[in-house]
């Protein structure tokens, strides 16, 4: 892999390049975009979970937020 070519992927995707080299069968790849996916979402859902504690969030916070309107005014 060029050095210009890795400097513009994440280190993520230079990982998965080395790991599949190869073309896998459509079974395999959906496989593996579901695991990256439950990974990621995994992920975020403790994040949530963590400034949900940090910040003090409850349902009300929740309510507030849905109600809220966001648009600008012109």
């Amino acid at each position: 892999m060029s050095m210009e070519l890795a400097g513009k992927l994440t280190n993520v995707q230079i990982e998965l390049l080395k790991l599949f080299k190869y073309d896998l069968p459509e079974k395999q790849l959906k496989e593996v975009r579901n695991l990256l996916a439950a990974y990621f979402a995994g992920a975020a859902a403790d994040e949530m979970d963590r400034l949900w504690d940090e910040n003090g969030w409850d349902n009300d916070t929740m309510k507030q937020w849905a109600d809220e309107h966001l648009r600008k005014k012109h």
